[in-house]
């Protein structure tokens, strides 16, 4: 087969599965994406702090899943016990285009010497392009393909509760409660409301703990649950090494979909940059070369902060 009839294919697939149950998109470093998915995690480094992350999946696959997001977060209030970020995600695959520009805020409560619970808010709005010119259409009069979606708004509100320590972190969230449409019926004539995609709710669970095995090896077992109502579970497990403070080794599974590699580099105290290699344990790997992925985060300290140990998540 070949890959643009492929796309075709999947196209199809993947947009009569989102009928039933969308899924947003999927991170292999989602220890350090946070953010994204759960607004409470905003100001939880204590520190100014931007990342960035980009990911390619499917390499050589046309029109494979593109996706790229921008974190800023930082704590705010007199006791810096509230938190204050904007994300920003752009998500392409095939002729569809979605992108969120969404505002993240917490509140936290000191639990203990080191424990912190926070509570967070998310708000914005999600916009959706799909050029149905990019695809090779087998019937072009099909009247579902006739009228191109434009810069579709929807508002996007989201919560999710994060509670850490210095060595383990858990979080919950629905990154989006509305369950907007992303087509009209007006906009297709003559197609069933069955057609019509719809959000779903996305409910999250991120968990970790931080090992000392010595004093220059710290090991970080975490976990990834993402619910969808309508679609398979999907859990991602991931095993990280620190070493010396500075070098990031370790390996991920995604249940029935995929083994990764990952490694990072703490460059100075402010600079980390970390990377992903997806190897796809599903016949999609007969048409790709993988996934490949790129994270990079940079935290401005106060003058008066001192940087003991770099935060393992």
């Amino acid at each position: 087969m070949q890959k643009n009839n492929f796309l075709a294919l999947a196209f199809f697939a993947l947009f009569s599965y989102a009928c039933f149950g969308q899924q947003d998109a999927q991170y292999t470093q989602y220890m350090y994406n946070t953010q994204v998915v759960n607004p409470a995690y905003a100001g939880s480094r204590e520190t100014l702090s931007f990342g960035v992350l980009g990911r390619t999946q499917w390499v050589n696959l046309d029109g494979s899943p593109q996706t790229g997001t921008f974190t800023i977060n930082s704590p705010i209030g007199l006791y810096n016990n509230m938190g204050l970020g904007l994300s920003i995600l752009y998500d392409q695959i095939g002729p569809a285009t979605e992108s969120n520009i969404v505002v993240d805020y917490s509140y936290s409560i000191n639990t203990g010497l080191t424990g912190k619970l926070s509570f967070g808010l998310k708000a914005g709005l999600d916009i959706l392009d799909v050029d149905f010119a990019q695809l090779n259409i087998f019937e072009p009069s099909d009247p579902f393909f006739q009228n191109n979606v434009d810069s579709k708004l929807q508002p996007q509100v989201g919560t999710g509760v994060y509670y850490n320590t210095d060595k383990f972190y858990v979080g919950l969230s629905v990154p989006n409660f509305l369950n907007s449409k992303h087509f009209d019926e007006s906009d297709v004539q003559n197609v069933t409301s069955e057609s019509i995609a719809v959000e779903r709710l996305h409910y999250f669970l991120i968990t970790g703990y931080v090992f000392d095995l010595n004093e220059n090896l710290k090991f970080k077992p975490a976990t990834l649950l993402k619910m969808v109502s309508g679609s398979p579970l999907q859990w991602d497990f991931s095993t990280n090494f620190l070493i010396n403070e500075k070098f990031t080794v370790g390996a991920s599974y995604r249940w029935s979909a995929s083994l990764s590699a990952l490694a990072g580099f703490q460059i100075t105290d402010s600079f980390f940059a970390g990377v992903a290699y997806d190897y796809q344990s599903t016949n999609i790997e007969n048409y790709s070369d993988g996934s490949y992925e790129v994270f990079l985060r940079f935290d401005i300290f106060k003058k008066s902060d001192k940087v003991v140990t770099p935060r393992f998540f």
